[in-house]
């Protein structure tokens, strides 16, 4: 344990932001499970739908700063290949 009260203070912090990270990068995974598994039972409507709120989630972890903006590009361009194989 730190002995300094900033440092004390930085341990307090960073657990906070440690479970919010948690909490969006879990949800980002729910949706993303939910996304893919429409794509496996091949409902277009219903994986249309779950590709918009994923995408969403997505976003938002951006603007959080859970994700970084490129592993977004690359989770969406990838969630975008599977909608597109699922319309084909």
């Amino acid at each position: 344990m730190p002995n300094i009260k900033s440092a004390m203070k930085r341990v307090k912090v960073i657990k906070v932001k440690t479970l919010r990270n948690q909490m969006i990068k879990s949800a980002l995974k729910t949706y993303i499970k939910k996304f893919e598994n429409s794509v496996v039972e091949g409902d277009i409507e219903k994986a249309n739908a779950a590709f918009k709120m994923a995408v969403k989630k997505i976003d938002q972890a951006v603007a959080k700063g859970t994700l970084h903006k490129n592993t977004a590009a690359r989770k969406k361009s990838q969630l975008s290949r599977k909608l597109k194989s699922l319309s084909a």
